[in-house]
C-alpha cells in the first residue's frame, strides 16, 4: 500500500507503555469474552464491573519497526475517515470519527480491561478501536497472513464495527440477546462480523479509486480474512470445528464478504441479516 508521506489521523491515542489496570480484581478468559461481547453490542460496562478507567503512565520506547507500524495504521485510519465521511455524506448522514488507541500488553477501555491476546477490538462505549501493534507480527507469524495490507484490513474491519454502531445495527442484535437460543444468537454475531468484513471491503474499494493500492494488496487482505475464519482457527486450536459456536464466519465467508464490499463499494449490498445461512 502506498502510504509513506501521506496524512496521518489526528484521532490516535498512544497508550503504549501504560498499564491497563484491573477490573473487579481482574477478569478471567471466559469472563473477558462474555464482557467484550456484552460491551461490543452496546451494553453498559458498569453493570458488569462498576469500574472507571485508570491508566498508569510508564516510560516506553518502541522499536523503529514498531513505530513504522504505528505510523502506518494512523495513515490507514485517516483513509477510513475520508472514505466513511464521503459514504455517509452520500446517504445524507454525518460520520462520527472513532479513536484508535495503541497499547502494549493490556488496556482499559469503557469495555473493560483486555490483554493483547484478545486481539484488536472495537468498544462502542467510547467509540474507539484498540490495537496492540504486536498483532502485526502475530498476523504474519501465527496466522500466516503477512503484508501491510493485511494489517490495513484489520483496522478497516474494526472501523466497520464502528460503522455498525453508528447505523444502529449492533443495538438491534443486542436486543435479541436472551430472546433467542445461544446457537441462534451466535448466528447473529457471525452476521455482524461478516458485515464488518463487507465494510472493510467498501473501504478498500475507495482506496483503490484513490490509487493507493499496490500489486498484491487485495490478496493480502483476502489471506488475512481467511486466516481469522472460525473454522480455520478452531481446526488449528483443537483439531475439529463446531459450526454452532461460530461467531465470526468461516474463512470462505469472510473472504466472500470482504470481496463483495470491495466490488460493490456501497451500503446496500452489505445486509448479511436478510440472507439464509446457506446464502452467507
Amino acid at each position: 500500500m502506498k502510504w509513506k508521506g501521506r496524512k496521518s489521523s489526528s484521532n490516535v491515542e498512544d497508550r503504549r507503555g501504560m498499564s491497563g489496570g484491573m477490573i473487579g480484581g481482574g477478569i478471567g478468559g471466559v469472563g473477558l469474552i462474555i464482557y467484550l461481547i456484552f460491551t461490543l453490542l452496546g451494553g453498559d460496562p458498569s453493570i458488569l464491573t462498576g469500574n472507571t478507567p485508570n491508566q498508569q503512565n510508564n516510560t516506553y520506547t518502541g522499536t523503529t519497526e514498531e513505530q513504522e507500524v504505528a505510523d502506518f495504521v494512523s495513515v490507514v485510519l485517516a483513509d477510513t475517515e475520508v472514505v466513511w465521511n464521503e459514504v455517509f455524506n452520500e446517504y445524507g448522514m454525518d460520520y462520527e470519527e472513532p479513536t484508535l488507541v495503541l497499547f502494549t500488553n493490556s488496556v482499559q477501555s469503557a469495555c473493560g480491561v483486555a490483554g493483547s491476546s484478545t486481539g484488536p477490538f472495537y468498544c462502542p462505549g467510547d467509540q474507539s478501536l484498540y490495537i496492540d501493534l504486536s498483532f502485526y507480527d502475530e498476523l504474519s507469524e501465527k496466522f500466516q497472513a503477512p503484508g501491510d495490507f493485511a494489517m490495513a484490513y484489520v483496522v478497516a474491519h474494526e472501523v466497520g464495527h464502528h460503522v455498525q454502531y453508528l447505523l444502529g445495527t449492533s443495538i438491534q442484535v443486542q436486543d435479541l440477546r436472551g430472546k433467542v437460543a445461544e446457537t441462534e444468537y451466535n448466528r447473529y454475531l457471525k452476521r455482524l462480523e461478516l458485515q464488518a468484513d463487507y465494510y472493510a471491503g467498501v473501504w478498500a474499494h475507495y482506496v483503490q479509486d484513490m490509487d493507493y493500492l499496490e500489486e498484491g494488496d487485495i490478496e493480502e487482505a483476502l489471506n488475512a480474512a481467511s486466516a481469522v475464519g472460525d473454522d480455520r482457527i478452531q481446526e488449528a486450536a483443537q483439531g475439529y470445528v463446531v459450526p454452532d459456536s461460530f461467531t465470526h464466519g468461516t474463512s470462505d465467508q469472510r473472504i466472500r464478504w470482504f470481496y463483495k464490499g470491495f466490488e460493490a463499494g456501497d451500503l446496500e449490498n452489505g445486509d448479511t441479516f436478510k440472507l439464509s445461512e446457506n446464502e452467507l
